[in-house]
């Protein structure tokens, strides 16, 4: 659930976004168009604005031919070969509900080919750990999930793509980990994303090709779980794919507890932070930091502070950021932090009725093997139809790089 895709980012350089010259918001409940994009702006008759999944609004943020999405994919450093068509992409901002079942809203990239059929497959590409709200696919035009939607969508698929809820353009802070957000979430993205395609004269087919990365691969695993379970009325699971996965999450952040992990304070003060706002892991924050840090470190984690500056200003060892007791509690967890953290290492204890394939990578420092290993193992147990391919040599960020190819034809194979 929880791994940061640190590349060029991290050490605080970035790409610069590339200019849209098609930046028209066009609010969905509204009858007036913008510009000559009038057909984005068709919307069911008295739309009810508490219905989850509900459209709020429609903004165009990519409109490529096949051409120009292979060039973007290989400039992620995705094999752009299996490329076929040009795509449009939308930020949709959405109904859904926060962790405690309130109303909130949340945003997703929509990325659609442009092709002649009328009928879609969709596929729900779920991300890896960000902590900047501007880093995600519906805002970030260079962003790797951007590229890996665009590529999904040129393959001729609707795609889904949520910022979950607290990233992009979705209020408060990211609840990261927490199952239930994960799932309603992007459940609700989907109910968007069908919503917004037949404003566009597209069906979608209700079996959902579900891939993740990083903390998108436990997520995979929920969101299939329960669209499985029935969590939608239309839509279950196709396929499942999960990428690079920490499907073993008390054992990650025990390894980060004991800077077993690279860039290991970081990690656990996302964790650290986000799972006290859910669950109160802490009274006071010098309880769990250290000084100086425990003056600062919880405004670092609110969603306005790139990845850069949050590693500027931590040390790099867990050891020099957290008390002892914070880490004792970390390394050998009790009581509703031990409860709240099976809920994640159990991901993938039951049994799909589609196939899972995952995809790792052996050299992968980030997140173990070990977990992907753990995750076939539980789906075996339960007798699931399930496999595992290593992709390599390659460390966390290159793993998704070389998967995402070995997905689409998972995808192409599913019925």
């Amino acid at each position: 659930m929880n791994i940061f895709r640190f590349d060029s980012r991290f050490d605080g350089s970035s790409a610069k976004h590339a200019a849209l010259a098609l930046v028209c918001a066009v609010t969905v409940l509204a009858a007036a168009g913008c510009g000559d994009d009038s057909r984005r702006v068709s919307s069911p008759a008295h739309p009810h604005p508490a219905t989850r999944g509900s459209v709020v609004s429609v903004t165009p943020v990519a409109d490529l031919d096949a051409k120009e999405v292979a060039a973007r994919v290989a400039k992620a450093g995705i094999d752009a070969t299996q490329v076929r068509y040009g795509v449009r992409a939308d930020r949709i901002v959405y109904r859904t509900v926060d962790f405690k079942g309130k109303p909130t809203t949340a945003s997703e990239l929509v990325a659609i080919p442009k092709n002649d059929d009328r009928d879609l497959r969709v596929v729900s590409w779920l991300h890896g750990t960000e902590v900047y709200r501007g880093e995600v696919a519906s805002v970030n035009d260079e962003s790797p999930d951007r590229a890996t939607a665009l590529l999904f969508a040129s393959t001729g698929r609707a795609v889904s793509a949520p910022d979950y809820l607290g990233l992009g353009k979705g209020p408060g802070t990211h609840p990261y980990g927490n199952p239930k957000a994960t799932v309603t979430a992007s459940v609700d993205a989907l109910r968007a994303t069908r919503t917004f395609a037949r404003r566009e004269g597209r069906g979608l087919d209700r079996r959902v090709l579900v891939s993740g990365f990083s903390q998108g691969g436990p997520a995979t695993m929920l969101v299939g779980r329960a669209l499985q379970q029935g969590a939608d009325p239309y839509f279950r699971p196709g396929a499942l794919a999960p990428v690079a996965g920490p499907f073993h999450l008390s054992g990650f952040e025990a390894a980060a507890a004991d800077d077993k992990v690279d860039r290991s304070s970081l990690y656990l003060a996302y964790f650290a932070t986000a799972w006290n706002r859910m669950y109160g892991l802490y009274g006071a924050p010098d309880q769990a930091f250290r000084a100086p840090y425990d003056k600062t470190v919880e405004t670092l984690f609110d969603g306005d502070h790139k990845a850069s500056q949050i590693a500027a200003a931590l040390p790099r060892t867990s050891k020099q950021l957290f008390t002892e007791a914070f880490l004792q509690k970390v390394r050998h967890p009790t009581g509703d932090l031990r409860r709240n953290l099976e809920v994640m290492d159990t991901t993938c204890d039951w049994r799909p009725d589609v196939p899972v394939h995952l995809f790792h990578a052996r050299g992968d420092k980030d997140v173990s093997f070990t977990n992907s290993l753990r995750c076939r193992r539980q789906l075996t147990a339960k007798g699931a139809d399930q496999q595992l391919s290593d992709v390599g040599e390659f460390d966390h960020s290159t793993t998704i790089l070389k998967a995402l190819p070995q997905v689409v034809r998972e995808f192409d194979r599913a019925r």
